[in-house]
């Protein structure tokens, strides 16, 4: 895994974009900025074991270099699963599927280089949202989730893990501060840091709790809880109601 060393110089590399050279890094950036990346993952699969059917289909929309579906497919135990991954970067769709092939998993999973926004998705068992949606613009993230409720089958499960901002001034502050320190001990710079995050300032929106619990709710979910949270990292599951 190559080490992340993007933005060591102080000139940066600008607004953030998923390129090649970061595709080259971003399991290690991933690992290194996002608490408990796998810990996440892992919990994902439990729930996926519980409630995936025979024959489903499952995406990960944003899937990157394809860490989620490779664990997947190695862990879940449900048969005659598809497990499709959707990223919009072809460096990123070239790397996870050169992992597909190391790990002698590309029968198993396939990676498409697509827009989610517009992807004509096919019906599913399965939805993972993990740090994606906090990339798409706010006006676009209504439609696209009501567009995700209605792909899914009934009693199927979107999963959704997203970068949160609290609206309380304060605690919002805390949380920020604590993320820092996590990568600070994780071998970030503040030259990094600081580069990192003016690099996502227009790139990354994050809504609240409350925000993103709306959006589920308004594209017709109705049974929605949280399964993780880790100051101002969130995961939630949504249930599609039984016919």
């Amino acid at each position: 895994m190559s080490r992340d060393r993007l933005f060591q110089e102080a000139a940066g590399i600008g607004d953030f974009r998923f390129s090649e050279r970061v595709a080259e890094v971003f399991d290690d950036m991933l690992v290194r900025s996002v608490p408990n990346y796998q810990q996440v993952i892992e919990m994902s699969a439990l729930l996926l074991d519980r409630l995936l059917r025979p024959g489903d289909r499952l995406y990960d929309l944003g899937c990157s270099t394809g860490n989620t579906l490779l664990h997947l497919a190695r862990r879940l135990k449900t048969p005659e699963l598809t497990l499709i991954g959707l990223d919009n970067s072809p460096a990123m769709i070239a790397k996870a599927g050169r992992k597909a092939e190391n790990y002698s998993l590309k029968g198993q999973v396939e990676f498409i280089e697509a827009d989610i926004i517009t992807f004509p998705c096919q019906p599913a068992g399965g939805i993972l949202l993990n740090y994606t949606m906090q990339f798409l613009r706010p006006l676009q993230r209504a439609e696209f989730m009501g567009r995700l409720h209605r792909h899914l089958r009934p009693g199927g499960v979107l999963i959704l893990s997203e970068k949160i901002i609290s609206h309380d001034p304060e605690l919002n502050r805390h949380f920020i501060d604590f993320h820092f320190d996590f990568k600070r001990a994780r071998g970030y710079s503040e030259i990094e840091i600081s580069k990192k995050r003016e690099a996502l300032e227009n790139v990354l929106i994050p809504f609240s709790p409350e925000e993103n619990r709306q959006l589920l709710r308004q594209a017709g979910f109705k049974r929605v809880e949280s399964f993780f949270q880790w100051f101002n990292f969130t995961s939630w599951i949504a249930l599609k109601e039984e016919e």
